[in-house]
């Protein structure tokens, strides 16, 4: 088919069609650029219609406005949001000169998840006509199709590209085309209808007994480079590395037949197999089975439009506490350690499977919605000797979701991970009957609350070893954040990296000296601290601040510092930064950080060779006190270097303490004099002061420039 034809394609948004599974989400980093643009045409094209078509399954208007669950917004959100968003994003980026519709664009915009701007108010919304909604749909249709004809293109399609935003679109609808179907499936019955291009599988039999394979130890490694050439979202970009211990996962995912037993054992009664955050679900939405369970003179389930006497053989569909306290019932009837698969594990089981991405063909798995619109038995998809390690229903892990190293944020969507970074919000993976495009790839990274449903059921381990939980926090105190960057971060206008430089200047000048011990006073969060680790043996960091201490443990502890970089306003960008990146992993371990006074140093902190006292001396509030004693902390022949912009502040340090900075018998008498006065006795001055300069980022407009003179003193033999 053409692009001219495709461009022209009816918009069939309320009449019915039987479909295959979807296309396949494109490579986007090579081919010839009109067979491309066709490819996108009907990428896009076949996922915005059968997303409308998904709507077909509500029985009349009123089903468009009555919630299927009060902690969501009724379905005639859905239906605009993932219109809204092509348009938002494609304004955004400066793609379209003006809106479709503010109207329809500002109230269909946000919503989606429970987080503190989503406003579920039923009271501040007046909801368009459905006719009105499926008109501007089709009037976003044929913006974008127009676009995808006109934008010049060329590959790669990557972060930078124009084609992005319409890829995101794409994407992100194929995301709504699952968890609308999610809230059609939780609506009263009498408003839903079934549809035959939505049909569900009825295949069903005897379920398998369970059993625990082995899966070997081995290494994981996966995060996506940033050339990859498929689309992805921003949490599955970076680096991430992990050895994982052997453990046994079940062949199949638990069916709904083993479920039962945990149900008919009294399981949703027993609070010692529950958690307190799972306790407290329970108790609130008085849960004595799996949601979709029915009881009428027997077990029924409930699917997208109908209810179905219980396949026993299909996966159970829980949650994650569900899944937990299932997990915890096993372990009390086995005498194992029975618990869900990390994120880590799962991927390891996934290599051990051998499986592997979904290509053109009907997927070997129920994923794309290659083989209907339900679940399907556990015993249907062999993958390795397990079955449904990818599709069926997605799987619960036991891993909060968090960003890997080098995670960045695109700043066209900036908010789709980062507000998930709360360690409230579990990965699912693997993938359901209906996740397709990005959803069905092996990289992909979903994560829910842990009360929500999903097509999500799981399969359970056993391991001795704990489930290892991510560091997710990202470090937002304005000042913390300034000085990761200034130490960790970017350079900025051409200047170096103010505490490697001094750091720098003081290996060269160890030169020939004993280098054992050093101490970096007033380290901050300690970048300086590591650079002299890769000389001296050993490197204590004190700083008055236990926030900057903190920062600079968790640093060598974990290799990393994560933070939230101011941009403008309210708007922050987020980094990693690691040592391994600027060669320092192995310097960490000769690094201790210490909360300390440095004018009253505890007693321990002495013999250094080294002393560096980085812009610390003007914001001392005895810094005389400071300079008459510290020759006692440093061996004779050792180095006490004092950088200093000399901003004397009385908020800071009281006049009467200042070294310099003010007149003395009529003359000016500097801070460099008041040193020398101060040091002379026990030290000699090295050389000429020179100036260093150092750049703090505030903001991506707003910069201090600064010279700091830095001074060398050598510890004098008497």
């Amino acid at each position: 088919m053409t692009l001219s034809a495709l461009s022209v394609m009816p918009d069939n948004s309320r009449t019915r069609h039987s479909f295959q599974g979807l296309t396949r989400t494109p490579r986007l980093d090579q081919g010839e650029p009109e067979h491309k643009r066709a490819e996108i045409a009907g990428y896009f094209i076949d996922t915005f219609d059968r997303y409308t078509s998904l709507f077909d399954c509500l029985a009349d208007d009123e089903a468009y406005y009555r919630k299927a669950i009060p902690l969501r917004h009724p379905l005639i959100f859905y239906l605009g949001h993932t219109a809204t968003f092509f348009v938002n994003k494609l304004v955004l980026a400066k793609l379209l000169p003006e809106r479709i519709n503010p109207f329809m664009e500002s109230i269909f915009a946000v919503g989606v998840d429970e987080m503190s701007w989503d406003d579920l108010n039923d009271e501040h919304y007046d909801w368009p006509a459905v006719e009105e909604v499926m008109a501007y749909r089709s009037q976003v249709r044929s913006t974008v199709l127009k676009l995808i004809q006109t934008l010049p293109l060329s590959f790669p399609i990557n972060w930078q590209s124009p084609w992005w935003p319409i890829v995101m679109g794409v994407e992100h609808e194929r995301i709504h085309l699952e968890t609308s179907s999610v809230l059609i499936r939780q609506h009263e019955l009498a408003r839903v209808r079934a549809q035959a291009q939505w049909a569900p599988r009825r295949d069903s039999g005897e379920a398998p007994e369970n059993t625990l394979l082995s899966v070997p130890a081995g290494e994981v490694k996966i995060g996506k480079p940033y050339d990859d050439a498929y689309y992805g979202w921003d949490n599955e970009y970076g680096e991430h590395q992990a050895e994982v211990a052997e453990f046994k996962a079940s062949q199949y995912l638990v069916s709904n037949q083993e479920f039962l037993g945990f149900v008919e054992a009294g399981g949703y009664q027993q609070d010692r197999y529950w958690s307190e955050e799972g306790l407290a679900w329970r108790t609130f939405a008085q849960a004595r089975h799996p949601t979709f369970w029915r009881w009428h003179n027997g077990w029924l389930l409930r699917l997208m439009t109908e209810e179905v006497e219980m396949p026993w053989d299909w996966p159970a569909e829980v949650n994650y506490h569900e899944a937990k306290a299932f997990c915890q019932w096993k372990s009390e009837q086995t005498g194992l350690s029975i618990r869900l698969p990390t994120e880590d594990e799962w991927y390891r089981l996934c290599s051990v499977a051998g499986v592997t991405e979904v290509g053109d063909q009907p997927a070997a798995a129920n994923l794309h919605l290659d083989h209907g619109a339900s679940s399907c038995p556990v015993t249907r998809f062999r993958q390795g000797d397990w079955f449904d390690v990818v599709g069926n229903v997605w799987q619960w892990t036991e891993t909060p979701t968090y960003p890997f190293d080098n995670f960045s944020v695109h700043p066209l969507y900036d908010d789709f991970t980062t507000p998930t970074f709360d360690g409230q919000h579990n990965l699912i993976k693997g993938g359901s009957w209906i996740s397709c495009g990005n959803e069905a790839r092996l990289a992909a990274r979903y994560a829910f609350r842990r009360h929500f449903f999903q097509h999500a059921g799981f399969r359970y381990i056993a391991s001795e070893a704990d489930a290892v939980q991510p560091n997710a926090y990202y470090e937002s105190d304005r000042l913390l954040t300034e000085y990761a960057e200034f130490h960790f971060g970017d350079t900025w206008h051409g200047v170096a990296n103010f505490p490697k430089a001094l750091a720098d200047l003081a290996i060269e000048g160890m030169q020939g000296k004993p280098a054992s011990k050093a101490l970096d006073l007033g380290c901050a969060c300690g970048r300086a601290s590591f650079e002299l680790a890769r000389l001296f043996e050993q490197v204590d960091g004190v700083d008055f601040s236990a926030n900057f201490i903190r920062l600079g443990v968790e640093i060598a502890e974990q290799g990393a510092v994560r933070y939230a970089r101011a941009e403008e306003g309210e708007l922050v960008s987020y980094h990693t930064r690691t040592l391994e990146n600027l060669g320092l992993q192995d310097a960490a371990t000769r690094v201790a950080f210490y909360q300390g006074d440095a004018c009253n140093l505890k007693p321990q902190f002495t013999g250094y060779d080294l002393v560096l006292a980085a812009n610390l001396i003007d914001r001392l509030y005895k810094p005389r006190l400071f300079l008459d004693s510290i020759h006692e902390r440093i061996n004779a022949g050792g180095l006490l270097i004092i950088a200093s912009p000399y901003t004397w502040l009385e908020e800071h340090t009281p006049k009467e303490e200042w070294i310099g900075g003010y007149k003395k018998d009529g003359e000016n008498y500097t801070t460099l004099d008041g040193l020398k006065d101060h040091l002379g006795s026990h030290f000699r001055l090295v050389g000429e002061p020179r100036k260093v300069p150092f750049v703090i980022r505030e903001t991506q407009h707003k910069f201090q420039h600064t010279l700091s003179e830095v001074t060398v003193w050598e510890r004098l033999p008497h």
